[in-house]
């Protein structure tokens, strides 16, 4: 079976910045049959067009708060056999679709969601995870780095991310796509339910990653403390309404309720929040439940072939590695050569360390390269001894190693 064609569909509303650097970082996906989908407001259609591959990129007009609308106008757009989802502040490795669509050869599979790192580019942001029909999740025993195969159930689905999930087209078509009664949240997991619901295989692929910012929003805060949660409490509405049996709903909606106060408890005690924003995202919270009980939900017929052909994006498919490696006083160096070299069309790793213990980040920069950054003797994975004895090549081949899997195995000095 050759490679499957794959359109990756972005979403964008309000982030130009974030929708620059995510296409920065799809640019240089290894994969060699792809085309890149932007659904955007007036800023991120104005970023796309800005690009000098803007030409190579299908983009749709769209400037609604409704991600589910969104993204079905992007199935719309959508010519490949699996479409891949990915939000506008995330950022993936360059193998990813290459591990994230590697399952769909098997007919049977119907979606496919990999692993997501957080801000500092080392830790888990989220795993494999399942979730019930009262939106309790709970995480999966998922041991080593193959692709796992499961089956849901009605009322218990596999959790996918969605800004890091895949699914084929026709199976995603004849649902109808994305509800658009969830306008913010539990969108991706409505989808998951379904999916259980029709006994649909779903593949968890650990390698299959992406590195995810949690960009400023109307809702969120660059710190990630929550502006409004209106659009939350009328998702949950609309999900328990939707999903849990009559008789649990009540519960369920107390026990998100609780976990939400918890959330912004959390806030408070950290600094971001006061009392009174507590209080008045609390009122947002039951606002929007309140008005989710009222909303129309379902009923989506099936979505149509696509509107245009497929769009080859050239992306980096067998591009060249380098790797650098220096010191702190070799920074400014070390930037321009990483630059230079992925101007060049190179997907480069650049890893400079300190004298010291501290632990380290990882960052994909607007110029197109990877920046990992800390002390020589410091963790990158944070489950790791806090003091680490190498010394600087070694190291440095260490955490090449570290990440190969998912930007490549052929990295070398």
């Amino acid at each position: 079976m050759g490679v499957l064609p794959v359109s990756v569909v972005i979403v964008s509303r309000g982030r130009p910045g974030a929708l620059s650097l995510c296409l920065t970082g799809v640019a240089q996906l290894d994969y060699p049959a792809f085309e890149v989908i932007v659904v955007a407001c007036p800023e991120g259609a104005a970023a796309v067009a800005a690009r000098p591959d803007a030409d190579r990129i299908k983009l749709v007009a769209f400037d609604a708060p409704n991600i589910s609308a969104a993204r079905n106008l992007g199935i719309a757009a959508a010519a490949g056999e699996v479409i891949a989802f990915l939000d506008d502040d995330a950022v993936p490795e360059p193998i990813w679709l290459a591990h994230l669509c590697a399952p769909f050869a098997d007919p049977q599979v119907a979606a496919a969601g990999g692993y997501v790192r957080g801000r500092n580019g080392i830790d888990y942001q989220w795993r494999a995870q399942g979730v019930t029909a009262r939106a309790q999740e709970r995480d999966l025993p998922i041991e080593g780095s193959a692709p796992r195969i499961l089956h849901g159930r009605p009322g218990v689905a596999v959790k996918l991310q969605g800004t890091n999930m895949a699914h084929r087209r026709s199976v995603l078509a004849q649902m109808g796509g994305f509800d658009p009664a969830f306008r913010f949240f539990l969108d991706e997991t409505d989808l998951d339910m379904r999916h259980a619901a029709e006994g649909h295989a779903v593949a968890i692929v650990p390698l299959a990653e992406v590195h995810h910012g949690y960009a400023e929003s109307p809702r969120r805060a660059a710190d990630r403390s929550p502006r409004d949660l209106t659009e939350i409490g009328a998702s949950l509405a609309v999900f328990l309404s939707k999903h849990c049996p009559e008789a649990e709903r009540r519960m369920a909606w107390l026990a998100l309720r609780e976990a939400q106060r918890q959330r912004l408890l959390r806030f408070l005690q950290r600094g971001p929040l006061g009392p009174d924003d507590v209080l008045r995202l609390m009122r947002g919270l039951e606002r929007g439940w309140t008005e989710g009980l009222a909303r129309p939900f379902g009923d989506l017929p099936p979505l149509p072939e696509a509107s245009a052909p497929f769009l080859a994006y050239p992306g980096r498919p067998g591009a060249p590695r380098r790797v650098l490696s220096g010191r702190v006083w070799t920074r400014r160096a070390m930037r321009r050569d990483a630059a230079r070299h992925a101007t060049d069309g190179e997907i480069v790793s650049a890893y400079r360390f300190s004298h010291t213990a501290l632990f380290h980040t990882l960052r994909f920069r607007p110029e197109g390269y990877w920046e990992q950054i800390g002390g020589l003797w410091g963790r990158s994975e944070r489950s790791g001894a806090a003091f680490q004895p190498h010394g600087f090549a070694a190291r440095v081949r260490a955490e090449m190693a570290r990440v190969a899997p998912v930007r490549d195995r052929k990295e070398r000095i």
